[in-house]
């Protein structure tokens, strides 16, 4: 095999060409949904399921989800139980918010009381969570009340509105996420925290954009993480496909809750509608080794998007975007983030920086390709940009915003229609 390597020259690890999915044979003792008097007639079975995980933990197993649509609020498994959804099966998550006890977990950077999601998974080392089935969120409920308070009051906050995510992991490693559709999450779809060595393979992420959107509805949500790969999906949701998260605040850095995210490989995936195909932030505080490949876009806003507290301690580096194709509003954007800004007493900014940054071997249709806001919040060097297609409406480059950026191969051909007297063509 090839050998390769992690921007900042480390060795890839074989673990991340390793792509055998156990069969449901493989995965322990099967627990049917069918076997065990839970209906799905439309009523809730909560309870029902959840008796049914504690059982299986007793001697660990795998609960098998059959065909037809099962409705639950959140369910909770131990570390020794894995779920396998067959074709045809679709675990419905409840639209009533009672259905999802308060509890202590991860949101938005901190370590709160919030709702569980749907489907909550902590401290497993190997938990699988595979099938051909579907893990629906029932999120237009939740989506129509978020935008009615919305309108009521402009300032309203994910935290003001509150709602649940599809999957939550917390804790673990070695999991493994096959196969499944996950679809109308009221909040973020999948979430995994303080985790290692985890795998998303042939998944699909869904959330309309359009009509009653779904806000929030992230596709992964990298929380802290090390060692992920995202591989063979289709992620169209009403915000970012893959965000980098972490903490946030003035001393995020120094909380034993936060931490960075490294090593992380997202290639080869098809992206529908997407807020940001690769999103470092709002709550990151530091993120290395970060790969994106080989990846087609349809439609969005922003291919990397770069987020920058001025009240959070941040470093981006060793980034490598290649391989890619497609349409979105802005090629590169970097800029402040200002969304609830606090300092908490805190006197000075804390300095943020990206450094060693490459994005090379793309075509793409956009409408600004360099959208990068000058900022004494934070410090950008070390980029390159490389054997890239770009057709525009603006072509504006404002090279000196980065330090030591290092051009070549770059094609930029302006947009029909909108002209702007100092833009380049070649680089």
């Amino acid at each position: 095999m090839h050998e390769e390597y992690f921007p900042d020259g480390t060795k890839i690890d074989s673990w991340f060409y390793d792509l055998y999915v156990p069969s449901q044979n493989e995965l322990g003792t099967p627990y049917s949904l069918n076997d065990y008097g839970i209906r799905d007639d439309g009523t809730l079975q909560t309870e029902a399921i959840q008796a049914l995980i504690d059982h299986a933990a007793v001697n660990g197993g795998v609960i098998v989800v059959p065909a037809g649509t099962w409705l639950t609020g959140a369910l909770f498994f131990p570390g020794n139980v894995n779920l396998y959804i067959e074709k045809g099966g679709i675990l419905k998550g409840s639209e009533h918010p009672w259905d999802y006890p308060l509890c202590t977990t991860r949101i938005e950077g901190q370590t709160c009381t919030y709702f569980p999601a749907l489907i909550n998974v902590t401290r497993s080392d190997g938990f699988v969570l595979s099938g051909e089935g579907t893990i629906d969120g029932s999120g237009e409920a939740f989506w129509r009340q978020f935008w009615l308070r919305r309108a009521w009051n402009p300032a309203c906050t994910n935290k003001d509105e509150q709602r649940p995510r599809l999957l939550y992991i917390s804790d673990s490693s070695n999991v493994l996420i096959s196969g499944i559709t996950f679809q109308n999450s009221p909040f973020w779809t999948t979430h995994i925290y303080h985790c290692d060595h985890v795998k998303y393979i042939g998944c699909r992420m869904l959330s309309p954009h359009k009509g009653i959107r779904g806000p929030s509805t992230d596709a992964i949500d990298i929380d802290a993480c090390t060692d992920v790969l995202i591989k063979n999906c289709y992620m169209a949701v009403n915000d970012d496909a893959v965000a980098l998260k972490g903490g946030k605040g003035p001393w995020a850095d120094q909380d034993p809750d936060n931490g960075g995210n490294e090593r992380i490989i997202i290639e080869d995936c098809e992206y529908g509608f997407v807020h940001g195909c690769l999103t470092f932030g709002s709550e990151s505080i530091y993120d290395r080794n970060i790969i994106l490949r080989r990846i087609h876009v349809s439609e969005g806003y922003n291919l990397l998007w770069m987020k920058f507290r001025p009240d959070t301690p941040q470093c981006y580096e060793y980034v490598l975007m290649e391989d890619i194709q497609g349409k979105t509003a802005n090629f590169l954007n970097i800029n402040p983030w200002r969304q609830y800004f606090d300092l908490q007493g805190r006197l000075d900014l804390p300095v943020s920086c990206s450094r060693y940054v490459t994005l090379r071997n793309c075509t793409f249709d956009c409408d600004t390709f360099f959208n990068v806001q000058n900022s004494e919040q934070y410090n950008l060097s070390d980029f390159t940009m490389e054997n890239l297609m770009i057709k525009a409406a603006d072509l504006r480059f404002e090279a000196e915003f980065i330090q030591d950026l290092h051009c070549s191969g770059i094609t930029l051909e302006q947009k029909e229609g909108v002209e702007f007297p100092d833009a380049v063509t070649t680089l």
